[in-house]
């Protein structure tokens, strides 16, 4: 994250004076979300759940990264998700747009990689929406979250998973074992 980090210290004018055509000033602004991505990259990366990883396929793009969840417990365990993170240019306004690439059986998140997760709804019922004062930190912790504390069987995206759950738990169970070695892996 150096590069970035360097950028901005040299476009806030303390790698010297900035060149006095337009066309260069333009090309050499960083935007309010990129400045705020450095300081929320440098946090996350301090405070990762022992059971995420975070990647950065581009270390000049902070706007666009993957993330690992590999849980360690509950139905899940044992199982690699990976999920596509990007950060729009209206960010802290609105919330990460988030993508599961893991085809997965969860009441929460659908075989196409849609998440129900309430903090990354610019509008919420419940006021546990999206917030400017929400941060990276807080969108991974709550993806950590969808494989323990809040899977919920009760208010799915997933209709068909969570049926099958009430229905017949340990069928469920199979079915999330046989994606896990079919598709988490």
């Amino acid at each position: 994250m150096l590069t970035l980090a360097s950028k901005l210290k040299r476009d806030d004018g303390v790698g010297g004076p900035r060149a006095t055509n337009p066309a260069s000033d333009s090309t050499r602004r960083v935007s309010v979300r990129d400045k705020l991505l450095v300081k929320e990259v440098a946090e996350l990366e301090a405070n990762l759940p022992c059971t995420c990883k975070v990647n950065f396929p581009d270390p000049n793009k902070l706007h666009y990264f993957q993330l690992t969840v590999i849980p360690d417990e509950g139905y899940y365990q044992g199982g690699k998700f990976q999920f596509e993170t990007e950060v729009p240019d209206a960010y802290n306004m609105v919330p990460p747009k988030v993508k599961c690439l893991t085809r997965i059986w969860h009441p929460n998140i659908t075989e196409t990689g849609e998440i129900c997760l309430s903090l990354l709804r610019e509008h919420s019922i419940d006021g546990t929406g999206w917030a400017p004062t929400r941060t990276l930190k807080d969108v991974v912790w709550g993806l950590n979250a969808l494989f323990t504390d809040l899977l919920n069987f009760d208010d799915p995206l997933n209709i068909e998973a969570a049926e099958h759950h009430l229905h017949d738990k340990e069928d469920f169970r199979s079915k999330v074992e046989d994606y896990i070695k079919r598709y988490a892996r």
